[in-house]
C-alpha cells in the first residue's frame, strides 16, 4: 500500500465489508434500488482507490430469507439454499455498479455456477485482492443454517482482513432498535463478550464468536448515509467498534 494510501486510512490495509441485502431495498420494501447500488458502489470505489484492498459478503434478505420461510412452513434447509441463490444475484447488480465506476471486480460463489460466478478458492481469492480487484463473495459459507453474518466473519478471517465493516441501516450498535425505541442508547466502543451478553443482535453468536476467536475487530456503521464507509476508514463519523477489550 502506497504511503498516500496509508495517511488516508486508519491502517487497515484489507477489510471485509458486510453489506445487509436489505440495504439495497433503499426506501423500498423488496427489492433492489439501483440508486441505492450505486451509492455503496460510489464509497466502495473511493476507498479502493486510496490502495486498501476490499472484499464484500452481501446478504440476500431483500429478495429472499430462508428463516422467515421456515416459519410458514418451507424446509429450512432449502430455504436457506434459495436465499443462498439471492445473494448472488445482489453480488451481481454490486459487480455491475463497481465495474461502471472503473473498479475490477471478482464475483466468487461457495455454490458453483461457473457461468456468472467464479468458484470459491481461498488462494485465487487472496490473489484478486493483491492485484487490486474487489472481490465479492456469494452463496454465503455454501450450507444451510449459517448466515450471511457468519460467511462474512468465516471469509474475513480466512483473507486474513485486519477488520470486518458491517453496513447497516444506523449509524452503530444500539441497546435497542433506534428507529423504534427513541431513548435507545449508542455504544462507541464494545467488546465481543459485552454483545454476547447484552444479547445486542448486531451479529449472531456463531459470527461473533468466529470474530473474537480470530481478534477480528468489527465495525458497525450507517452504510446508508453517502462517504460513511470512505470516513470510517479515515476514522471519521458515527460507528462503534467491536474488539477484545474495551
Amino acid at each position: 500500500m502506497t504511503d498516500q494510501a496509508t495517511e488516508k486510512t486508519i491502517g487497515f490495509q484489507r477489510v471485509l465489508l458486510k453489506v445487509s441485502g436489505e440495504a439495497l431495498m433503499g426506501e423500498g420494501s423488496y427489492g433492489i434500488d439501483p440508486v441505492m447500488v450505486d451509492t455503496i458502489a460510489t464509497d466502495i470505489a473511493e476507498v479502493a482507490r486510496t490502495g486498501v484492498e476490499i472484499c464484500l459478503v452481501i446478504g440476500g434478505g431483500n429478495i429472499f430469507r430462508g428463516v422467515a420461510a421456515a416459519a410458514r412452513g418451507m424446509d429450512r434447509a432449502q430455504g436457506d439454499y434459495a436465499g443462498m441463490l439471492a445473494t448472488v444475484i445482489n453480488a451481481l447488480m454490486v459487480q455491475n455498479a463497481l465495474e461502471r465506476h472503473g473498479v475490477p471486480t471478482r464475483v466468487m460463489s461457495a455454490i458453483q455456477m461457473s457461468s456468472v460466478a467464479e468458484p470459491y478458492i481461498r488462494r485465487r481469492a487472496v490473489r484478486h485482492m493483491e492485484k487490486g480487484r474487489v472481490v465479492i463473495f456469494a452463496g454465503g459459507t455454501g450450507n444451510p443454517f449459517f448466515t450471511t453474518d457468519t460467511a462474512a466473519a468465516l471469509r474475513a478471517a480466512e483473507m486474513d482482513c485486519n477488520a470486518l465493516l458491517k453496513g447497516t441501516q444506523v449509524d452503530g450498535v444500539y441497546s435497542a432498535d433506534p428507529r423504534k425505541v427513541k431513548d435507545a442508547t449508542r455504544f462507541e466502543q464494545l467488546t465481543y463478550l459485552d454483545v454476547l451478553a447484552k444479547d445486542l443482535h448486531v451479529m449472531d453468536a456463531a459470527a461473533i464468536s468466529l470474530a473474537r476467536e480470530n481478534r477480528l475487530p468489527i465495525v458497525v456503521f450507517n452504510i446508508h448515509a453517502p462517504g460513511a464507509f470512505p470516513k470510517v476508514m479515515r476514522g471519521e463519523g458515527l460507528y462503534t467498534r467491536i474488539v477484545e477489550t474495551a
